[in-house]
């Protein structure tokens, strides 16, 4: 239930234009300060997960590993990712929030 809601929130961010996907639309957003949150697949390389991790570090930004595969990812964005970066403090608030409640925090 809890990780339908978080697909639903991240469905909305997605139709609403605040998600960027992808390695250099993440980039990106960090570069411009759009980004808020960092997401990753739960089966992301551990090189891309490495890379967005140093990149995220340089501005404090938080990243978490989502409970999706890539396949998942698809399923709910339209398109395979591994990564995305919320672009809308109030989405981030939303969904960092509900990963806090799926991870028992």
């Amino acid at each position: 239930m809890q990780s339908s809601n978080l697909a639903g929130t991240l469905t909305l961010c997605r139709r609403a234009g605040r998600l960027a996907v992808g390695y250099d639309q993440v980039k990106e957003s960090v570069q411009k300060t759009d980004a808020f949150l960092i997401l990753l697949a739960q089966d992301v390389s551990p090189k891309t997960a490495e890379r967005v991790r140093f990149l995220a570090a340089g501005d404090g930004l938080p990243v978490y590993e989502l409970p999706f595969s890539m396949d998942e990812m698809e399923q709910l964005l339209g398109k395979r990712i591994g990564v995305t970066a919320v672009a809308d403090r109030g989405f981030a608030g939303s969904l960092l929030k509900k990963l806090e409640e799926l991870s028992g925090r």
